[in-house]
């Protein structure tokens, strides 16, 4: 039986989604996955650290050498100058850091401010802290940080808000107004940031920014990211948590009960991939443009409203003009009738009515598979 804090998330709307979908055989454009595989020498780097022996456990906080790459990539983003074994902490994916980070960093009670729509973790993961939510919706068709909704959830019973720039699911980069914003009321509340960047390698528009490098930021800001994402290896789940060493000490004391340590020869082979050439990034950027492109353009065509994302590989999408009032109904016709899958937008809100005008699509797909979903897709034109 499931607990009482985590009843609400048990059975979500992505696992309904994505069984129909294998029931019907659907075209997957709703999972944040993608269909190929990741680069070669990535993979082969995970061979030779079998082959060479690197079976047993790692150390609890991350091989030596992880540690280092991830922080060197840190600094040379950031300008600022960590110590890879008192600062990084190696997860099991990001979704293991940010439980860390909420578990080993707020009290029962205190306050997380959640920007909706959100990744669909972070509130189970404030429930499994025993905090409080608290909610800033951000407004279509801008999904901008405004200082007024800011300044109506922070108080002083805030421990923490959860920033995810480039943001899943609107595709938003937030820009320095509103990472200033951010810090402003962080600093003001004495509450820390706990910022999720795992796309901070897929940004098409404005300029992705780590807010630790704001003035006074560094000392309250946890910065998350993984390896998934930019080497399209989700199922390798290697991820980090970058923290001053008081913030820390409270990730690590959740991190060595929940998981203790993450694959050992995928951590070796993840150092190879954080010290690849920037090109891989440039690569990497030019790779999705075109498939961002392809969805968004075919989308309008097809009758969408389409929120054109700024980063992430994600597009939100209005599905009304096709006659749904609600998301998830419309999401259900999609896959059983069209054979189509997408994500409905409500699922990433606390309130069900909410978002239910948008519908989340992911182009992390082949060419192939993002032509044969939108000439799927254009049966709703009829």
């Amino acid at each position: 039986m499931i607990s009482a804090r985590l009843q609400p998330f048990g059975q979500t709307i992505f696992t309904e989604i994505s069984l129909l979908a294998l029931k019907h055989g659907a075209v997957n454009l709703g999972q944040g996955f993608p269909n190929f595989d990741g680069p070669e020498f990535v993979k082969n780097a995970a061979i030779d650290a079998i082959r060479a022996g690197h079976g047993q456990y790692a150390r609890m906080f991350g091989v030596p050498e992880l540690n280092r790459a991830i922080a060197a990539r840190f600094t040379d983003d950031t300008g600022l100058e960590i110590d890879p074994d008192a600062w990084v902490t190696v997860t099991s994916g990001c979704t293991e850091a940010i439980a860390a980070a909420l578990i080993g960093l707020v009290n029962p009670g205190d306050e997380v401010v959640l920007v909706e729509p959100w990744y669909d973790s972070y509130r189970a993961c404030v429930a499994m802290a025993d905090a409080t939510p608290r909610y800033l919706q951000l407004e279509p068709p801008d999904f901008r940080l405004t200082r007024r909704a800011l300044e109506e959830v922070f108080n002083e019973r805030t421990r923490a808000i959860l920033l995810n720039t480039p943001h899943n699911p609107t595709g938003r980069v937030f820009d320095d107004e509103e990472l200033s914003l951010v810090a402003e009321l962080a600093t003001r509340h004495d509450a820390i940031v706990l910022a999720d960047e795992v796309y901070e390698r897929l940004v098409f528009e404005g300029r992705h920014r780590s807010i630790a490098t704001l003035p006074g930021m560094a000392e309250r800001t946890v910065t998350l990211s993984s390896l998934g994402k930019t080497f399209s290896l989700t199922g390798w789940k290697i991820g980090w948590a970058i923290a001053p060493p008081a913030l820390t000490a409270g990730v690590r004391a959740a991190h060595q009960f929940l998981t203790f340590a993450t694959a050992t020869p995928l951590q070796h082979a993840a150092t190879v991939a954080m010290q690849a050439p920037r090109t891989y990034d440039e690569e990497f950027l030019a790779f999705y443009r075109p498939k961002r492109d392809l969805l968004v353009e075919g989308l309008e065509r097809i009758g969408f409203v389409v929120h054109p994302p700024q980063g992430t590989y994600f597009v939100v999408a209005d599905h009304t003009p096709f006659g749904f009032a609600d998301d998830r109904d419309f999401c259900r016709h999609l896959v059983e009738k069209v054979g189509v899958a997408a994500i409905p937008v409500s699922a990433f809100y606390h309130r069900p009515g909410d978002g239910s005008t948008l519908v989340r699509f992911a182009f992390c797909k082949t060419e192939d598979t993002l032509r044969e979903g939108l000439r799927r897709l254009e049966a709703l034109r009829a």
